[in-house]
């Protein structure tokens, strides 16, 4: 912070200087009115070098800012804050809000929330709160802006500070912070802080009821999600093509997949994103003729494919074992259409390979990839090497996943599992002693069921509920029914009980 006072101070006493010479771009002439409307609109369309120079010769010819055309320039800034220039020309203007306006504009509340606003996207959220802190006069937009920069930080309790503080939340309040947790994983608070909002009587809005089901898919509450559908047609969103193409990527990571179908057909005039989400549903719940037909269909529409349109088809593929139409797909998609390949491209082509046992063209392709494979990809070919028994190619890939995960205590027990499943129990005495040596512990798996619209969550071997003796005993009915249908349970062969598989 001192040193951005300094750096304030320093430029604050800066004199003005006119554009190069040779800039012909024309120049508006008039009041402040006309200069500022030009500003805007280079500032819209993120050209800020060109903003910045029509704001330069506007002051050469003598005509001074106020505080619409600084918070145009500020507001600038923050749309465009992975551009180099966004904080260097945020930092030149707070200088000036600082030696030109009255209580250095802190008394404004449209300088002080544009302000807050570009700090929290340049990623200066504590500059941002210094300057929140300063503020005489606060309405529900600048703290709304500051919930938005805390969430995108990862600062939610700073966040859930301020709109605590607030006397008059509103919706875009309950909807930044609903979203924050989203972005941050915390759905089960997400869901908690929608109830919350309910009983303030805030009216529900597309936006808020889209947020609230993609914590349903996250969840798989189902019951969570068929409620939130209900409330929705109440509020006569039903052809909201938005929120029609939510419920369908909420069915679908249900298991619903017959219910995202219905509201799939239901739609009047579905866009691309309606035939992906359906395509990706279809695909992710194990439909893969109906995946590829629907992709065959979206095409006929006149629908030009795009990369989540080939990830579901990429996906069909790999899961039912199709690897010539996944890999006459994977040619089509750059060849035809100019997809790039991204890591989600990769990672189904990898999986297609490696499910039918061509272990070293998958790990080729791995190793060719532009980008480092990520976690999802690389334990997806290591548990295709349990599957055909390739230790040589797990500990390749051990070599990966240790960069990326020292700790993680499940690709070590899955390697130790290949190695006890080919007899090498030198082998799995050695990667025992590593997760000593490092200490890494076996952590305990947990998962959720829903019951009644609520989540229960539970551990492996969990006994903490009150009902647990009846669970149990149903588990054991259920393994007993699974091995009359030919189920035989592999046991964890590197120690550990056969309970615990």
């Amino acid at each position: 912070m001192h040193v951005l006072a300094h750096h304030l101070k320093v430029l604050s006493q800066l004199p003005y200087t006119p554009p190069p010479s040779g800039h012909h771009r024309a120049r508006p002439r008039g009041n402040v009115i006309s200069w500022t409307a030009s500003i805007s609109r280079y500032a819209r369309n993120g050209l800020l070098s060109e903003a910045m120079s029509t704001f330069s010769s506007m002051l050469v010819a003598g005509v001074l800012p106020n505080s619409i055309t600084l918070a145009t320039l500020l507001s600038a800034c923050a749309d465009y804050s992975s551009n180099p220039l966004s904080l260097p020309l945020g930092i030149s203007i707070h200088a000036l809000v600082f030696k030109c306006c009255p209580d250095h504009g802190l008394d404004d509340v449209v300088l002080g929330t544009a302000l807050v606003d570009m700090y929290a996207k340049c990623g200066l959220i504590n500059v941002a709160r210094r300057v929140f802190d300063g503020m005489t006069v606060k309405n529900s937009v600048t703290c709304n802006t500051m919930i938005d920069g805390y969430m995108k930080c990862g600062e939610v309790n700073h966040a859930i500070s301020v709109l605590r503080q607030m006397s008059n939340r509103d919706k875009v309040s309950w909807t930044a912070l609903i979203n924050g947790c989203i972005r941050n994983k915390l759905f089960e608070d997400a869901l908690e802080y929608f109830r919350e909002m309910q009983a303030e009587d805030i009216v529900l809005d597309y936006v808020i009821a889209i947020a609230v089901l993609a914590v349903c898919a996250n969840l798989g509450a189902l019951g969570q999600g068929l409620w939130m559908h209900c409330l929705s047609m109440r509020h006569d969103f039903r052809d909201n093509i938005r929120l029609n193409n939510s419920l369908i990527d909420m069915y679908s990571r249900c298991g619903r997949v017959d219910l995202a179908f219905q509201v799939f057909t239901s739609i009047r005039e579905r866009n691309r994103v309606s035939w992906n989400s359906m395509i990706v549903g279809f695909a992710t719940n194990g439909y893969s003729r109906e995946a590829l037909d629907h992709f065959s269909m979206m095409l006929k529409t006149g629908f030009e494919p795009d990369g989540v349109s080939f990830t579901g088809v990429l996906t069909a593929c790999s899961h039912a074992g199709l690897i010539e139409i996944g890999l006459k797909h994977y040619d089509v998609m750059q060849r035809v259409y100019g997809i790039v390949p991204r890591m989600e491209h990769y990672g189904c082509v990898i999986d297609l390979l490696a499910r039918a046992g061509y272990l070293e063209d998958a790990m080729h392709l791995l190793e060719r990839m532009p980008m480092k494979p990520n976690v999802v990809i690389l334990t997806s070919l290591l548990a295709a090497c349990r599957t055909h028994g390739d230790a040589g190619l797990a500990e390749r890939l051990m070599g990966y996943l240790v960069e990326l995960e020292p700790d993680c205590d499940s690709n070590f027990v899955l390697l130790s599992n290949i190695y006890a499943t080919l007899g090498k129990w030198t082998s799995v005495g050695e990667v025992r002693g590593i997760m000593k040596a490092w200490e890494i512990k076996r952590r305990p798996g947990f998962s959720a069921v829903e019951i009644d619209c609520g989540i229960h969550e539970f551990m492996s071997g969990d006994r903490s509920h009150p009902e647990s003796d009846g669970i149990y005993d149903m588990l054991d009915i259920l393994g007993s029914e699974m091995k009359l249908y030919g189920y035989h349970p592999q046991a964890i062969m590197s120690g550990l009980p056969l309970e615990c598989e």
